[in-house]
This record gives structure tokens, C-alpha cells and sequence, in this order.
């Protein structure tokens, strides 16, 4: 047998893995419940996050089935389709985020800095039809690839424009496709679409401190988001809770300007 070379895999994958063949062996019989994400990260030595995508890819496999409010059920092992199921190129969507949000906050920041109106109105049109399409009952997942396209557009970096055009279109797989239907609700979309607009303000008070702070928090709220428990409702952003951001962004860009202003 002729040497082959071994090939590092990601840590969900191991973690899924090992779970498959629990799974199949029979350990976890058909139509039982899995222990709670705290015991089996416990149990495994892994964080809870990893094990999410662990076991995301088995939802996606058809090793499991995800009840919100209920717990997380051994499905019967699914018929193997042709060609298999294949998640190894994709990457876990939680990291995913993290590279995005040191990336894009510094894009966001260059934005301010080298950005002119027009690319600033471009931004603002991008973020009107994620609006559009959530209120027509659409999911503005182009929309929201546009806001982030543009905001690299502006500025003026063609390379920029190209890796976080890519980095967007990775979370379009399958795993991270799975994750998202479990938070994705039309509260959700609202907060993201007021997250971007507190983006745009930066970019239009030309604040490149203000503006990497604000792409950074979304991504963040986003992470936090696909951190919680698989099993447990998404809770709902408050009218307050926005207020409050958006009143904290102004105060910071005001005592800025005052700050400026003084100098």
C-alpha cells in the first residue's frame, strides 16, 4: 500500500467525526437524546463552540435532528448519496466571523479615511434593500453581501474588494447555511440592518476609529448570536437595546468632533 499523505483536519471535523461513529455503533441508540452541549464538550475536552459546528455538521449529514426548546435527537442513519457528503473544504462558520471581524473592522476604518460620497451613498443604497427585501419578506442575504462588498469598495483597494467578497461568499456553504436557520428571524435581520446603519454614520463622519468599532460589534453580535444553544430561542433585541447603541454611537462621534474642534 502505497504512502498517503495525511491531510490536518479541522477540530469540528474530528469532533464529528468521533460522534458519527458513537452514532452508528450504536452508543447513542435511534431516537435518543444526546447529552446536553455542556456535557458533551465536557466529555469531549473541546469548547462549546466547536462542538456546535461539530454538530451542525451531523444536522446537515442527517445524523441528527436539532429540536429548539427540546434537545438535539439521534436521527436513523441517512442512505449515503452519490458522490457522499463532502463538508471538508468548508470552514467553521464561528471562525469564520472572528477572521471577518479583524478584517473588516480595519476595512471599515480605511473606508472612512479614503471613502468619498459616492462610495458613502453606494452603502446607504446596499443597506435600503436589505430593508426592502426583509419587509417583502425576503432573506437580504444579497443585500447584505452588497453593504459589505461596497464598504471595501470604498476604499479604493481592488485586492480589499476581492478577499472580503470571498470571505462573504464562504458562509454560503451548507454548514453555515444550517447554523444560521436556527437564529434567522426577522428581529434578527432588523438588528443586523441597524448594526450596518451605525456603520454608515461612521463612514459618513469620516471616523475610522468609530467606523472599525461598529463593523467589529456586528460581527461580534453576530458571533454571540451563533454561540448560544442550539436548543434554546434566539432572544429578541429590545427597542431600548438599540437605542441605547445608537445613542452611545452619536455620544462618542460627538465628543470627537468637540474634541477636534478644541484642538
Amino acid at each position: 500500500m502505497p504512502i498517503q499523505a495525511i491531510e490536518p483536519q479541522r477540530l469540528y471535523r474530528q469532533i464529528s467525526n468521533q460522534l458519527r461513529e458513537l452514532i452508528v455503533g450504536g452508543e447513542f441508540p435511534l431516537g435518543s437524546r444526546l447529552p446536553s452541549e455542556r456535557d458533551l464538550a465536557l466529555q469531549l475536552g473541546v469548547s462549546r463552540p466547536s462542538l456546535r459546528e461539530a454538530l451542525i455538521a451531523l444536522e446537515v449529514e442527517g445524523y441528527i435532528e436539532v429540536r429548539m426548546g427540546s434537545g438535539i435527537y439521534v436521527c436513523e442513519p441517512p442512505a449515503q448519496p452519490a458522490g457522499g457528503f463532502d463538508l471538508s473544504g468548508e470552514e467553521g462558520p464561528l471562525e469564520l466571523i472572528q477572521a471577518r471581524s479583524l478584517l473588516e473592522g480595519e476595512v471599515a476604518a480605511a473606508a472612512a479615511r479614503l471613502g468619498k460620497k459616492r462610495h458613502f451613498d453606494a452603502v446607504a443604497e446596499a443597506i435600503d434593500q436589505m430593508e426592502a427585501d426583509a419587509q417583502a419578506g425576503i432573506q437580504p442575504i444579497e443585500a447584505d453581501r452588497l453593504f459589505h462588498v461596497r464598504v471595501a469598495e470604498a476604499t479604493g483597494n481592488s485586492v480589499l474588494v476581492g478577499v472580503v467578497r470571498r470571505m462573504f461568499d464562504l458562509r454560503l456553504g451548507a454548514l453555515f447555511d444550517q447554523l444560521h436557520s436556527h437564529f434567522e428571524t426577522p428581529d434578527v435581520w432588523a438588528q443586523a440592518i441597524a448594526e450596518h446603519r451605525e456603520v454608515l454614520a461612521a463612514l459618513r463622519a469620516k471616523d475610522a476609529e468609530r467606523a472599525c468599532a461598529a463593523m467589529r460589534h456586528h460581527m461580534d453580535i453576530a458571533y454571540r448570536r451563533l454561540s448560544s444553544s442550539l436548543t434554546r430561542s434566539p432572544k429578541k433585541p429590545t427597542q431600548k437595546s438599540t437605542e441605547k447603541r445608537a445613542i452611545a454611537a452619536k455620544a462618542a462621534g460627538n465628543a470627537k468632533t468637540l474634541l477636534r474642534k478644541a484642538g
